[in-house]
């Protein structure tokens, strides 16, 4: 049996706009009530942090992916279902997108943008078709979606870069719209085994301390 598994990309801060974080829990909240797998960046800090709480709390199974160098900074987050600690960045983004079936991108700052033009750019060269969204909360996207059009006005990219990822308003809509695409596909799951895809990463199926 598989069970899809959500990457979801997002602030390690949370922003200004209480609404951000809001929309991070019920992104959390709605991971784990659809029977989703949340994989994202192992922190407990800013939306990455309200996002994994909120599906802990409702029983989520969940895979932490985190840089070495970030288990300080981001408070890799010890009570989840596994972690997988990489040696940088790179490897971070690799696995934690070969271990989802879907992408969605919450509010976030330079490393959100950087991993959302990557997944985006794969899209575009033909790499991969899975469903890519913005979870747009209030307008927070909007600057890159004028960003986005006036790359294509200016011959730098095809109109067809739209159709590449989807923008949602609520988080209401992103499961709404990710139920239908799935439902196209009954065999977009994944097996909940995990592929690290490298050599030097490491995998802690419980990472919490023995008691």
């Amino acid at each position: 049996m598989t069970m899809p598994s959500i990457c979801v990309f997002c602030g390690a801060r949370s922003g200004r706009n209480p609404a951000h974080a809001r929309a991070a829990r019920d992104l959390g909240t709605a991971i784990a009530r659809n029977g989703w797998r949340l994989v994202y960046g192992a922190g407990d800090v800013g939306l990455m942090g309200e996002v994994a709480r909120a599906a802990v709390a409702e029983g989520a199974r969940t895979l932490g992916v985190i840089p070495q160098h970030l288990l300080g900074r981001e408070q890799g987050k010890r009570d989840l279902s596994t972690l997988i600690v990489t040696e940088d960045m790179h490897e971070r983004k690799k696995v934690m997108f070969m271990n989802s079936d879907a992408v969605v991108v919450l509010p976030g700052g330079a490393g959100s943008l950087d991993e959302f033009f990557e997944v985006l750019t794969w899209a575009q060269i033909g790499l991969h078709d899975k469903p890519v969204f913005l979870l747009d909360i209030e307008g927070y996207w909007q600057p890159l979606i004028a960003l986005l059009t006036h790359i294509v006005d200016e011959g730098f990219a095809e109109a067809g870069l739209f159709t590449k990822f989807a923008r949602v308003s609520s988080v209401e809509e992103f499961v709404s719209v990710l139920d239908a695409s799935m439902g196209a596909s009954s065999d977009r799951g994944i097996d909940t085994g995990i592929d690290t895809g490298i050599g030097t990463g490491r995998l802690f199926a419980d990472p919490r301390p023995a008691s």
